[in-house]
């Protein structure tokens, strides 16, 4: 019974450590949310959003490196949501300049949050098919609204329970938001087309 003291010090010491690791990891996951969430609204006011994107992946970096040797803290909630969030910021940089969506292995993240993080992407795409169908460029607004339903397709392929990977409700949400867009687009290019049409008659 001579060694409980020392077994419990022991034990304190690493609770005490992984304690304090994940305070870190809360605080770095939530900045790296703020970074991605501050990079995207740039995108969409027509800002620069490199330095939040590059701050945001130097953070996730940190993050990785602070949680190596704590496997359960790597993957809980804490990594995969900043994961996630970063996955979502740059696959929609790489859509918007045109280059190749970056696969999971490339952005040094899980595949579930690859997963989780496309489907957020599918929601940003929309803003960009309506801010289109405001500017009257119902071309550009149906080409988002393809990409979206790209999206879609690859989301659909994954067929796994939650406690797996949460897709399912990815897969419901991005369901829910591409039938409402394509019900958007569809209207505008019908107005878009009875307007050019009276244009016509009158001239």
């Amino acid at each position: 019974m001579e060694n409980l003291d020392f077994i419990a010090e022991d034990i304190e010491s690493q609770l005490d450590e992984k304690d304090a690791v994940r305070e870190i990891a809360l605080k770095s996951s939530r900045n790296i949310v703020r970074l991605c969430g501050k990079a995207i609204r740039q995108m969409h006011n027509q800002g620069d959003p490199d330095e939040a994107a590059q701050e945001a992946l130097e953070e996730l970096q940190r993050l990785i490196g602070v949680t190596r040797d704590f496997p359960d803290i790597r993957h809980s909630g804490i990594v995969e949501s900043a994961m996630q969030e970063f996955v979502e910021l740059k696959v929609l940089l790489a859509y918007s300049s045109g280059a190749a969506i970056p696969g999971y292995k490339e952005l040094n993240v899980t595949p579930e949050a690859y997963l989780l993080g496309v489907g957020d992407v599918i929601g940003e795409i929309r803003r960009f098919a309506l801010d289109n169908i405001r500017r009257g460029s119902m071309d550009k607004a149906a080409q988002y609204l393809e990409h979206m339903e790209d999206l879609y397709d690859f989301l659909m392929i994954f067929n796994y329970p939650n406690g797996l990977v949460a897709v399912r409700r990815k897969q419901d949400i991005a369901r829910g938001v591409l039938e409402k867009t394509r019900g958007d687009v569809t209207m505008a290019l019908r107005s878009h087309s009875l307007e050019k049409m009276l244009d016509n008659k009158e001239k």
